[in-house]
């Protein structure tokens, strides 16, 4: 039997997908990914690039890269809550330094970070790129996929074969459909117009960004990255997407801001906000990403970091696969991981949403329209940024509570015991750790040594060192040890029922460790 022509056929070349291929190619991985356009699309539409993202980019030796990307410090980023007069209910400031190192709410312009994206993929040389090809046909076999394509600016058809496939190929997924997955509705759907500006001058603006639960039209004011700001404004009934694109339209909504002649149009459209999730991520060898698994109104910011937590997630599994190290049954995993903590994080932008409209419905005196929908949780507990993992590659019953398995490990600056510092993830590598206060507290069997090594896990003694920007893990504070996952999630600590040897044997099971 021949060998396919690539061990992953990524379809979608947007930020997603070529994260992904990024990851896999980097990892080892025979990467080919296709696209129809011909270069990156210059508009802007993610704005915001978190901190676990940017974590990520770290581990491929580009975190400061990647954060030099994002807006240039400017005193407290905060995000409030306005009414009509733009008066705060409440005020969520941002910090320069969050819980993974770098700042939780990045303002970055996608067209620019796209660029910068694709040369780094040139640079690693390692990703076929094919574009200008639509894909047609996606037929796969227990042994492989076949991708069909066309030019798109001619007749011509190619095809490939692959072991896998990711389809990171937008909300309309060709992939998603030639698979025959369907969505699950989760109850939100709403027209919004969304309006990019260049300033002149920036400064005739609030650096504040801002939910304007205004009774008369529910918008956002979003300080992103100068020179660019933008607004989104909820289509009241009645309205046609037409009426609102209108030139004359838009700048009645912008004169209240600033003045017409101080600002051009970078884009204009109006979308549905929308609130879904794949039925299911995986058909045999062929697995969804992104916006073609989910989707989510904007009100948190976490649409596009979403997708990049998906081929996070999968780059770090398939290649263990692939080595023959763990069985195809840890794949699995992605979607059992995945799929939650997606589903969690739309329900928290949808409550924002719901929020707004609460906060409207109160300033004119009306009773909400879903005053159940208007109970937001402000934070996941612990104080952590993101919500945890439920199942999947961790200890599932240590889950919950108090407990911080399942949640990402806080990432200070170390300093050494020779003075020096670094970042943690430095200390920690870019595969599996098992995290001790001391060296003793990392004693292990020969076993337990022995599963660490196969699948290239790092022992790492926190003794001697100290953090000196950001806090260490409060797991430290009751745990001895832990063990840490690749994309830095804890997979487990140790406690009265857990030894370590008891932990990394816990590990090797749901690895699927052959």
């Amino acid at each position: 039997m021949t060998s396919p022509d690539y061990d992953v056929a990524i379809v979608g070349f947007g930020p997603v997908g070529a994260m992904g291929a990024f990851l896999l190619a980097e990892a080892g991985l025979r990467v080919a990914v296709i696209d129809r356009a011909p270069d990156v699309v210059e508009i802007p539409r993610a704005v915001n690039m978190d901190g676990e993202v940017i974590r990520a980019f770290q581990r491929l030796g580009l975190g400061a890269e990647a954060n030099a990307l994002t807006h240039a410090p400017r005193g407290t980023d905060e995000v409030a809550f306005v009414n009509s007069k733009r008066e705060p209910y409440f005020v969520a400031a941002g910090t320069d330094v969050g819980h993974n190192g770098y700042r939780d709410l990045g303002f970055f312009d996608q067209p620019e970070f796209e660029h910068e994206l694709r040369d780094w993929i040139v640079k690693q040389g390692k990703v076929t790129q094919l574009l200008e090809r639509e894909v047609t046909a996606v037929h796969q076999t227990s042994d492989e996929v076949t991708v069909e394509m066309q030019e798109v600016a001619g007749s011509k058809r190619t095809s490939l074969t692959a072991r896998y496939v990711l389809g990171c190929d937008g909300a309309s997924s060709f992939v998603r459909e030639a698979m025959g997955i369907g969505w699950q509705d989760l109850g939100y759907n709403q027209d919004w117009l969304v309006v990019d500006i260049v300033v002149q001058d920036t400064a005739d603006l609030p650096f504040l960004t801002m939910q304007i639960c205004d009774p008369e039209r529910l918008s956002t004011y979003i300080c992103v990255k100068d020179p660019n700001r933008r607004w989104e404004f909820q289509l009241l009934p009645g309205e046609s997407r037409d009426e609102l694109l209108a030139p004359e339209k838009i700048r009645s909504l912008l004169d209240e801001w600033l003045p017409a002649d101080r600002y051009t149009i970078r884009r204009k459209a109006v979308y549905q906000f929308h609130a879904a999730t794949a039925d299911r991520w995986r058909e045999g060898r062929v697995f969804l990403a992104g916006d073609a698994a989910h989707q989510t109104p904007p009100f948190l910011g976490q649409g596009l970091n979403a997708g990049f937590r998906d081929v996070i997630n999968f780059a770090w599994k398939l290649p263990l696969v692939m080595n023959g190290l763990c069985d195809d049954a840890l794949l699995d995993t992605y979607e059992a991981e995945r799929d939650p903590h997606a589903h969690d994080l739309v329900d928290w932008a949808v409550a924002i949403g719901k929020l707004m409209e609460a906060l409207a419905a109160q300033e004119a005196g009306r009773p909400p329209a879903d005053p159940d929908g208007a109970d937001m949780n402000s934070g996941y507990g612990q104080g952590r940024t993101a919500p945890p993992l439920h199942a999947g590659v961790i200890q599932t019953e240590q889950v919950g509570g108090d407990s911080s398995t399942g949640y990402l490990l806080r990432q200070p600056t170390m300093r050494m015991s020779d003075g020096n510092e670094q970042m943690l993830d430095e200390l920690l590598g870019a595969g599996f750790t098992v995290v001790g206060r001391s060296a003793r507290d990392l004693e292990i069997t020969a076993e337990s040594q022995s599963i660490l090594d196969r699948i290239g896990a790092r022992t790492v003694s926190l003794e001697g060192t100290e953090a000196c920007h950001g806090e260490l893990d409060r797991l430290f504070d009751d745990h001895p040890a832990a063990i840490v996952r690749p994309d830095r999630y804890i997979f487990g600590v140790s406690d009265a029922d857990h030894s370590l040897d008891t932990l990394i044997a816990s590990l090797a099971q749901k690895l699927s460790l052959n």
